[in-house]
């Protein structure tokens, strides 16, 4: 196991997908941007309907990690495996090589992805915007990918903004409206790349009420987020990144409260100092 610190026994997953193959599998998993590596060995698996939050500082390898399970960076070293099949790569006389992008999109065509940016066509309205992928990617009719648009928008609560464009939407919604075009297409496994960070305070809580709905619903899901809260009431299991490397991963509880590993502990005060509350009014300067 390449993590510094993994917690004990009792905080592993106990879910019933715990003996089953992981939906994704990672193993040392390395990548480097220039002279710099940004992961240093990495190791997670990810089991069906279960809901890790990936958390750290920036510039840790967080959001590169996620994009090497989507396929968006090429990893220079290590397995990913999306459902048992080599992601990225193919062996050939003994060798690896590169696998061809028709394969790489074969491999993760089970796989949906919502960015820190919303990434909507502007000309387009939010319907127009869900149904594109559809028609493009799935090859569905115009009347089944309008059916299943309508649905995925309901989805998330805007089957009313169908006929709205983006820029007649607030950020909250279209962020909703990226989650929807992701679900429309089926994925066994969405990854989340801190979807909030773009948002105003007030506009993070409705996109984060239908990540919840869709882990109480069981999709499997990685997120990378700063959203502790998020992670410590949804997360089946929170894994911090520091350097490049898994430092410490197991149950929520375990790792925001019970977590002995100085690096953590550092992160996490950090974390509370920024969003302290105060205790005396607006005019005090005691945090709680």
């Amino acid at each position: 196991m390449n993590a510094l610190v993994d917690m004990p026994a009792s905080s592993t997953l106990g879910s019933p997908q715990s003996s089953q193959s992981p939906l994704i599998e990672v193993r040392d998993l390395r990548k480097r941007f220039g002279d710099v590596d940004v992961l240093r060995g990495v190791d997670l698996d990810i089991h069906r309907s279960e809901v890790v939050c990936i958390i750290g500082p920036s510039g840790s390898g967080k959001s590169t990690l996620l994009r090497c399970l989507a396929a968006l960076e090429t990893y220079d070293h290590g397995d990913v495996r999306i459902e048992g099949e080599l992601l990225g790569y193919m062996e050939r006389n003994g060798k690896r090589v590169r696998a061809s992008q028709s394969e790489i999109n074969r491999v993760r065509r089970n796989v949906g992805m919502v960015f820190q940016q919303f990434n909507l066509w502007p000309h387009m309205t939010a319907l127009g915007n869900v149904m594109e992928a559809l028609l493009r990617a799935r090859h569905l009719s115009r009347d089944d990918a309008k059916k299943r648009a309508n649905a995925m928008l309901d989805t998330v609560g805007l089957a009313h903004k169908g006929d709205a464009y983006p820029a007649k939407l607030s950020g909250g919604q279209q962020q909703r409206v990226a989650i929807a075009r992701a679900l429309a297409m089926e994925p066994h496994i969405m990854l989340f790349d801190e979807p909030t960070s773009a948002l105003d305070p007030e506009l993070v809580g409705e996109v984060l009420q239908v990540m919840k709905q869709l882990a109480r619903d069981g999709m499997t899901m990685a997120v990378v987020t700063h959203e502790m809260g998020f992670a410590a009431q949804v997360a089946d299991k929170v894994v911090f990144i520091d350097q490049g490397r898994i430092a410490v991963q197991g149950k929520p509880h375990d790792v925001f409260h019970d977590a002995n590993q100085p690096r953590l502990r550092q992160f996490l005060q950090n974390y509370f100092d920024r969003n302290a509350f105060w205790s005396r009014g607006a005019d005090s300067a005691d945090p709680v």
